[in-house]
């Protein structure tokens, strides 16, 4: 049985939750509500920042041709591909670099460079090298996501208390013990943050490479409206995206809790 300052304390986490929620929420209501007031009134020009009204149309007008969801469908597999390849080969080659710390000291300068390189500019050579389809666009959020999941997952492992590492080598553990019993384990709220930035930086280099050579995705219907200047098209894409995104994040803190528990 838990005591009554624990349950108390436990009601006070679930008020301030309830309390952040809705502050959260209230604060999206009223951004919507003035935004659609200005609108209404003339004090805004609703052809260059269209209105919650006309984003909603537009939405049911994507929801009746069968274009909403395709379009939603192909940047979340996309995404998830790219998300996956990266975190993976992300988690295997800083495995790599922590077996051999000499090799990390031989790639630093690159993974820098290669970190600080803007992806975009590759654009032209990842579309010559991969054709104008989905390999390419998967290769860049490939390309943006996978060097910072390196950085932060080694920096991870190198961060171990090394009184733990030695008390092991003591006690005649093997590196691959040491690693799937200390490090990994240790390491597990760097992967979960490796994951948090790998899973906004994939996204923003598959709407990078929709830009570029899709005809179909969030990106694609982003940059089809600006060509044509529809910016209600623009915007409606624009708010699925972050809808999308913010699906992404809370499934990834979604899985954390599960895997702590």
């Amino acid at each position: 049985m838990y005591s009554l300052e624990h349950i108390n304390y436990l009601k006070k986490i679930k008020k301030d939750k309830r309390i952040i929620l809705f502050f959260q929420l209230l604060i999206i209501l009223l951004f919507i509500i003035i935004w659609q007031i200005l609108a209404d009134f003339n004090l805004i020009n609703t052809f260059i920042s269209s209105s919650p009204k006309e984003v909603l149309l537009t939405l049911i007008d994507l929801h009746k041709t069968n274009n909403l969801y395709q379009h939603i469908f192909i940047t979340v597999l996309e995404t998830l591909v790219s998300f996956g390849l990266g975190t993976i080969i992300g988690i295997i080659i800083a495995t790599i670099l922590w077996y051999k710390p000499r090799i990390y000291k031989i790639v630093e300068p690159y993974l820098t460079i290669l970190n600080s390189l803007p992806k975009v500019a590759l654009g032209p050579i990842i579309i010559i090298w991969c054709g104008a389809g989905m390999k390419s666009i998967i290769f860049m959020a490939l390309l943006i996501s996978l060097i910072i999941t390196i950085i932060n997952v080694y920096q991870g492992f190198i961060s171990t208390d090394q009184d733990k590492i030695k008390l092991l080598k003591s006690l005649k553990a093997t590196k691959y013990q040491i690693y799937k019993y200390l490090i990994l384990p240790n390491s597990f709220s760097n992967i979960i943050s490796a994951l948090k930035i790998n899973i906004s930086l994939t996204l923003i280099g598959v709407i990078m490479g929709e830009f570029l050579v899709s005809k179909s995705g969030i990106g694609y219907l982003i940059m089809y409206g600006s060509q044509v200047f529809n910016l209600d098209l623009v915007i409606t894409g624009v708010i699925i995206l972050c809808v999308v995104a913010s699906l992404m994040y809370y499934a990834i803190l979604f899985l954390e809790k599960k895997l702590t528990k």
